[in-house]
């Protein structure tokens, strides 16, 4: 088994954190460059993350995510919030930033910067969200797989109400819309009822199907 598949089987959704012992900064910031670095559609990476440190900020969002420990337990609580909408200055500031980044533009890509344009913006803002948070989904993927890899504990939320964090945070202000939490910490082994458990996952012949 590979030192990665090793890694996925250690983690689990840790339930308890040990408020005491803190993830090195170095390994966070390799988890949220991993984030940075997942893929997105189109390369518009329509999504950010906000790392709470403040325990006082914590314990507002705690009552909001139904009162779960790993809120205020965690060393470092992210918060993926994605745009609220797709607009011409977003879409812009993406495709001028590549550009500058590669020292120039062709005929293509900027054929493709005005297919979006032309279509992006003008949907409802619900639809973009909706699209632009199953972006954030696949930043919090490559995130948990990179805190397994630094064997750092974590914990994928959705369970916290999302207008109550997104006000305690000020993202409407920076139109964002908070998707997903996700903690960072190390086990409590005495106070997690499944850190002993054995992981359960359907069978391959279940899960994948060939088509040779």
């Amino acid at each position: 088994m590979s030192e990665l598949l090793q890694k996925l089987q250690w983690r689990y959704a840790t339930k308890k954190m040990n408020p005491a012992k803190a993830v090195p900064q170095e390994k966070v910031e390799r988890i949220l460059e991993a984030a940075r670095l997942a893929p997105t559609s189109s390369g518009l990476q329509p999504f950010e993350i906000i790392v709470v440190t403040n325990k006082e900020v914590r314990e507002q969002i705690k009552p909001k995510a139904w009162g779960q420990s790993q809120i205020t337990d965690c060393s470092h609580l992210l918060v993926f919030a994605a745009w609220d909408n797709y607009t011409t200055e977003r879409i812009n500031a993406m495709f001028d930033m590549t550009n500058a980044q590669r020292g120039g533009t062709n005929e293509g890509w900027e054929n493709y910067r005005q297919m979006l344009l032309g279509s992006y913006p003008a949907r409802d803002a619900q639809t973009n969200f909706e699209h632009a948070a199953r972006q954030a989904y696949i930043g919090l993927g490559a995130a948990l797989i990179a805190a397994a890899f630094e064997e750092v504990d974590s914990t994928p939320m959705e369970g916290f109400d999302p207008k109550a964090l997104d006000e305690i945070l000020g993202l409407k202000a920076r139109a964002l819309r908070s998707v997903a939490i996700m903690p960072l910490g190390y086990r409590d082994e005495s106070g997690d009822w499944l850190v002993n458990l054995k992981k359960v996952r359907r069978p391959r012949e279940q899960f994948v199907t060939d088509v040779a």
